[in-house]
């Protein structure tokens, strides 16, 4: 089966086959190089098997009892011992489901482990595109629903269900023997019914589940969207406007989650009088063979707990079938996750990038995000070894495109990129990211601290590596000021730190990261002219003797730089280095010159506000 790269929640639930789905769960179950986990499902089958056996046999001890003390002279002995078993037996009952549960609890964690795991993998092989194109709020629900499904599914399948389905076999089979094939045709008929009812509602009511998971997740989404962007809703003073969006998905929620409870009301309405008809049939023809003299009061008591014993766990089932399908569309969702195929691949026969020189190689490279928006068109440029190249332009002309092509987030329509004569689509997509460090515009940190943050370039860098890769950021000394030094949080998406802060870090990271090719994509165009000055120094610090690609919307920042190549509407217009380009006159001259009015503009405001 093909799929897109997109996730599509719609109506593919519906198109998969749940038991399918099972099947492959069972895989988990029994998986291959861990015979120890082998043999906890073994014996947890085996006392499964003797709960069964000896739940069975429980109403005979309780049938012979009853007729022992309905005797004229009952002999105490008898009834004592007989109640002594039952007793025993409900003790080994429950003594057998215990350690079944003991036996099974580290297999089904395995299996919620090595799925979560394989997902989570999978999640980050898939494309930029896909990560974009989703929402991380209700990307992460339906994680955590279908990892909870999972677990349930695991559990009640072996152990609910299956039971539940031998002992109606065993108690059918028991009742005709004991009795007549009447006895066993009503409590058949009765569980068909039953099941067949169950199944039929629950059929009907799981549209109402599914519209509750999707309100739940559009909650949810809404819910952390706004939060990350806690400023901007501020700044535009939309406090209200964000409420009435999660207010108008939370009344989609209530309205589906009163539909669901009222068609769970009629569910249970009717199973309960399925299971009172098919009760009383059983136990009037048990009273009327008492009154003939064909059965004891034992007999009686015996087809009633036997009913009570099957009845019991069957209202169970029920509930499990319910929770079942809940947690197999669930589960389903997060399997759609599983089913995409990532956009970007390695060949087959990829091998590891050996970057020496770190020279860099773009012929005649044409892209698109959409087919009808071409974005880069024939690009051809090169990065010496240890050279710095900039690319400048106006929004949209494709440079921070330039960059994510470098990095294998999308692949090209035609032409090549290479690094040191090695197409970059030949080769491993690790080996390739392994060989670049990037210092973004937008420098987004784990909520952690600094000295997690730093590390991040190279985890297993030791502490002393970290604190010399933050000297050379010039991010040093700031640290050790603060009371907590290196282990200072920074917040989620690194909130607690200024710009020039995160900059600082994420310098530190790509230092210790010690690649042989440089990325910086617009590294200070978010910052205050006295911060960038220090970035940039920083920044020429560590790009010595290193092929270095700088994305530029200041051109300030780059007139050092070996070549400049000017990007606009998707084509190289004009290259060299900042002396020619102004000579030239062109493309560069004009956006140099628009950029120096702007900061005499700027500089005459300050000193009017001084």
């Amino acid at each position: 089966m093909a799929h897109s790269s997109h996730f599509e929640p719609s109506t593919h639930s519906e198109q998969r086959n749940h038991w399918i789905a099972i099947q492959t769960l069972s895989t988990y179950l029994w998986p291959a190089n861990r015979s120890d986990l082998k043999i906890r499902v073994i014996l947890a089958m085996i006392c499964l098997a003797l709960s069964k056996i000896v739940n069975v046999y429980i109403p005979f001890l309780y049938k012979g009892a009853v007729d022992a003390l309905s005797q004229e002279q009952a002999v105490l002995a008898l009834p004592f011992m007989l109640i002594l078993g039952y007793g025993i037996a409900r003790v080994l009952t429950q003594a057998f489901d215990e350690l079944r549960g003991l036996l099974f609890i580290k297999v089904s964690q395995h299996a919620q482990r090595i799925i979560s795991l394989n997902t989570f993998k999978h999640l980050h092989q898939l494309s930029l595109r896909f990560h974009m194109d989703r929402q991380t709020g209700g990307l992460s629900r339906v994680i955590e629903r279908g990892i909870a499904a999972i677990g349930f599914i695991l559990r009640f399948v072996l152990f609910s269900i299956l039971p539940i389905l031998i002992e109606i076999v065993m108690v059918t089979v028991i009742l005709f023997v004991q009795f007549d094939i009447r006895f066993a045709a009503v409590t058949f008929i009765t569980i068909v019914g039953y099941v067949a009812f169950t199944f039929l509602i629950t059929e009907w009511r799981i549209k109402f589940r599914r519209a509750m998971n999707e309100k739940d997740s559009e909650a949810n989404t809404k819910a952390i969207d706004s939060l990350l962007n806690y400023e901007t809703v501020k700044y535009f003073g939309n406090e209200e406007h964000e409420h009435d969006r999660y207010n108008q998905v939370l009344r989609g929620y209530e309205q589906a989650a009163i539909q669901s409870q009222s068609s769970l009301t009629l569910l249970n309405l009717g199973q309960g009088a399925i299971i009172g008809i098919g009760l009383i049939l059983v136990m009037t023809m048990a009273g009327q063979g008492v009154v003939e003299g064909r059965y004891t009061i034992g007999d009686f008591v015996l087809v009633n707990t036997f009913l009570i014993q099957l009845y019991l766990p069957l209202s169970f089932l029920g509930t499990v079938y319910r929770e079942l399908k809940r947690g197999l569309v669930d589960m389903d969702k997060m399997f759609e996750l599983v089913d995409v195929v990532p956009e970007i691949q390695d060949p087959p026969d990829a091998q590891p990038l050996v970057a020496s020189d770190g020279a860099i190689e773009f012929e005649n490279v044409s892209f698109s995000y959409n087919p009808d928006r071409p974005i880069l068109k024939n690009v051809t440029f090169a990065v010496p070894p240890g050279k710095t190249v900039a690319i400048v332009g106006p929004s949209g002309a494709g440079k921070s495109t330039i960059s994510r092509i470098l990095f294998r987030f999308y692949d090209i329509e035609s032409g090549s990129v290479r690094i040191d004569g090695q197409d970059i689509q030949s080769v491993t997509q690790k080996s390739l990211r392994e060989s670049i460090g990037v210092v973004p515009q937008d420098t987004v940190l784990f909520n952690d601290s600094i000295e997690y943050n730093v590390q991040y370039g190279r985890p297993e860098a030791s502490l002393d590596e970290v604190r010399e890769a933050a000297r050379m950021a010039k991010i040093h000394d700031f640290v050790a000021e603060l009371p907590q030094q290196y282990e200072t949080k920074v917040g989620e998406r690194g909130l607690k730190l200024s710009g020039g802060e995160k900059q600082r870090v994420a310098i530190a990271r790509t230092i210790l990261k010690n690649p042989k090719i440089l990325l910086f994509d617009e590294a200070t165009s978010a910052l205050d002219s006295h911060t960038e000055k220090e970035i940039q120094a920083s920044l020429r610090e560590v790009s010595k003797d290193r092929s270095t690609l700088v994305i530029a919307h200041r051109l300030s920042t780059i007139v050092d730089a070996d070549e400049i190549i000017v990007l606009k509407d998707g084509e190289i217009v004009e290259s060299g280095n900042h002396a020619h380009l102004l000579t030239v006159g062109g493309e560069y001259r004009s956006m140099w010159e628009r950029q120096q009015e702007a900061q005499e503009y700027q500089k005459k405001l300050e000193v009017l506000e001084v």
